[in-house]
């Protein structure tokens, strides 16, 4: 698959592309069986990820709150409550579908006063498949949710970093163990912002010697903002 093409259609996929450039992707759609194709790898590879968020009954005051933003009137509010109760649909969505649902994982599991959220999905470098995604706000906190098992020799390890900009240099968020998750206090680093780097090494048994990363890089990401 052309790289260049195969960027595009996961940051399509993801909705981190403009508006004017998502446009001009959903135009080139059309003709280009390319860039479908593409954009279905992308999709069978994240649409999984819709089912990290375990279902929960939404909160009395989140319907109110889409109708004032949005101004929907009766039918529209009671439209939005059948669409948003279809699992089916939810799971089919098609162009942009991860996106869309990604979002509304995180909606549909605050009951606090919304804060922004992040997510970050990790890949690998080389083939840019998928291996961990990064559920995180500004509470300082975030989870890392395995997608997979990952073979780890006996005799190494995998380091969990961050790096966002103005850093010297990029911040242990310590040892992960293969097919775990992870949760994570951010306490005591900066808030968590739009494109932070999220990465995860191979490193010696212990973890690196030095205070930044020795080994190769097995999974990278940066933060979206999601809400």
């Amino acid at each position: 698959m052309n790289e260049e093409l195969n960027e595009l259609a996961s940051a399509y996929v993801l909705g981190t592309l403009s508006a004017e450039r998502r446009a001009e992707v959903e135009r080139q759609l059309i003709s280009d069986i390319e860039l479908r194709r593409a954009v279905d790898y992308w999709e069978a590879k994240l649409l999984p990820l819709t089912n990290l968020a375990p279902p929960m009954e939404p909160s009395r005051q989140l319907w109110p709150r889409i109708q004032n933003t949005l101004q929907l009137g009766r039918a529209g509010v009671t439209a939005a409550v059948t669409w948003w109760n279809n699992l089916t649909l939810w799971r089919s969505l098609s162009v942009g579908g991860f996106a869309t649902a990604a979002i509304l994982a995180f909606v549909v599991s605050t009951q606090a006063p919304p804060q922004p959220r992040y997510m970050v999905v990790l890949v690998a470098p080389q083939d840019k498949n998928p291996g961990w995604v990064i559920q995180a706000n500004t509470n300082n906190s975030l989870k890392l949710i395995p997608l997979g098992k990952l073979e780890v020799p006996a005799d190494k390890s995998l380091q969990f970093w961050t790096k966002a900009e103005g850093w010297q240099g990029p911040v242990s968020l310590g040892l992960v163990r293969p097919g775990q998750s992870l949760e994570v206090l951010l306490d005591k680093l900066p808030p968590l912002q739009a494109n932070q780097l999220f990465e995860i090494t191979l490193e010696p048994y212990a973890g690196s010697p030095l205070n930044r990363p020795t080994g190769p890089v097995l999974h990278i990401g940066r933060a979206v903002k999601v809400m």
